[in-house]
């Protein structure tokens, strides 16, 4: 089977201008991923493209959960569970200065993001939650607590 990639873009009507045919221009005009899509400037908590990728895995005994990091360091991370929510974030800023014959280059760079995840009530926020970072991959495993499965069902009675 052969899998080929569509931009899935309809072919310009007449009269329509040159820029719009232009598949270069057109992929910047782009409302969703183009230079024009004000929601990545201004609303920037609610663009996907700035969450990193997040795999979660149910095993028997535990929870595991990935994020694709790269270029940070495991000093960046702040982890915490509060009122059953796992809230996962970092910054990072890189700051270089160099002076040479007379002039100064300065450059600097900031990462950040916050992800939080609804933790399900079968995870057991009591015990040592252990996470490593290596290779621009964060890894945590959370352990699950013996549900009761023969929990009685409590019915109430409206009046």
């Amino acid at each position: 089977m052969v899998l080929t990639k569509t931009n899935n873009r309809r072919t310009p009507a007449l009269g329509s201008s040159f820029l719009s045919q232009d598949p270069f221009f057109s992929d910047l005009m782009d409302t969703k991923r183009g230079i024009f899509n004000l929601n990545r400037f201004f609303n920037r908590d609610f663009d996907e493209d700035l969450f990193p990728a997040l795999n979660v895995k149910e095993k028997d005994k535990e929870f595991e959960i990935e994020l694709a990091v790269p270029g940070l360091s495991k000093e960046d991370f702040k982890i915490s569970i509060e009122h059953n929510v796992l809230s996962i974030s970092a910054e990072n800023e890189n700051k270089i200065e160099e002076e040479k014959e007379g002039f100064v280059r300065k450059e600097f760079s900031y990462n950040s993001f916050s992800r939080n995840i609804a933790l399900p009530e079968e995870i057991d926020v009591d015990k040592e939650i252990e996470a490593k970072y290596k290779d621009g991959i964060l890894k945590m495993s959370l352990k699950k607590r013996k549900m009761d499965k023969n929990k009685k069902t409590k019915t109430v009675n409206v009046s």
